[in-house]
């Protein structure tokens, strides 16, 4: 099979799955010892086993840009395409920290929208810690929840651009998708509810579980069209200071030919000039 992926793969959002992966940086793992020698005739089932071997997250480092175990086996399960079953086994795997980062990043790649908010925000709960190698080759500390953040939310992670996901309110504006509820906020609707229980007789529940629905789905467009006008705001300021360099651009290239052209001028001068004098010269 060398580097082809499988025959009957499906395309992933419109491509080969093997494509999601920059060229450069996939010439980089075939090129790798680590694709060569651990790689080699890898299957669905045997990938588990090597995925328990991980020991660190992260892309490629160095100088001469050496790929991660992490990034060669994310692009073995691009080339094998495991059944979907499989990759959600990983995601629900609580003793191996890193299968389960591995699953989380692979379903990122290649699932929808609505597969990967469903699969990746209950591990938002995961706080354990995880080991990164950066472009340096140093060593970093990141937890699990940040990585799942960064998953969801930062258009490239371990050297992967991502593929774009529908926004999470309008997944809920469809009902599609439930309102996202997070353990901090049980936690201080509870208290809430218990402070009104004492003062107030409580409504319906139907009604309470409607209006508590509301207030969650209301917060997380809230948040959503924060984030939204905060990356714009820093892409405008970009388009800005890119603008500014090619003005900038602009001037000193108008410089440099209003300073040709004087020095033409002083060139044509000084050739009349020469010319007068020699014409002096003649008749004297």
């Amino acid at each position: 099979m060398a580097n082809r992926t499988v025959k009957d793969a499906k395309s992933v959002h419109g491509t080969n799955p093997q494509y999601l992966v920059e060229k450069i940086i996939r010439s980089r793992v075939y090129d790798s010892k680590y694709w060569k020698e651990e790689c080699f005739a890898l299957t669905a089932e045997l990938l588990v086993d090597k995925a328990m071997e991980i020991r660190y997250l992260g892309g490629v480092f160095g100088g001469n840009i050496k790929p991660t175990p992490f990034l060669c086996l994310t692009l073995k399960m691009l080339q094998i395409q495991p059944e979907k079953d499989i990759v959600v086994e990983f995601i629900k795997n609580e003793e191996f920290k890193y299968v389960r980062a591995l699953g989380a990043f692979y379903m990122r790649l290649t699932g929808s929208s609505l597969d990967c908010y469903k699969y990746l925000e209950p591990l938002y709960n995961d706080n354990r810690k995880l080991r990164r190698q950066n472009r340096q080759s140093q060593f970093e500390i990141v937890h699990m929840d940040e990585f799942i953040d960064e998953l969801l939310r930062d258009e490239r992670v371990c050297d992967v651009i991502l593929p774009r996901v529908q926004k999470r309110y309008v997944l809920e504006e469809n009902n599609e998708l439930e309102a996202k509820v997070s353990a901090l906020e049980d936690d201080l609707d509870e208290d809430i509810e218990l402070d009104e229980e004492k003062n107030v007789e409580p409504p319906p529940k139907r009604e309470e579980k409607e209006r508590h629905r509301e207030r969650k789905r209301d917060r997380s467009r809230s948040k959503e069209r924060d984030r939204d006008k905060h990356r714009e705001k820093e892409k405008s300021k970009h388009r800005e200071k890119e603008r500014d360099k090619e003005r900038e651009k602009d001037r000193e290239k108008e410089r440099d030919k209003d300073r040709e052209r004087d020095k033409d001028r002083r060139d044509r001068d000084r050739r009349k000039d020469d010319d007068r004098k020699r014409d002096r010269d003649r008749h004297h």
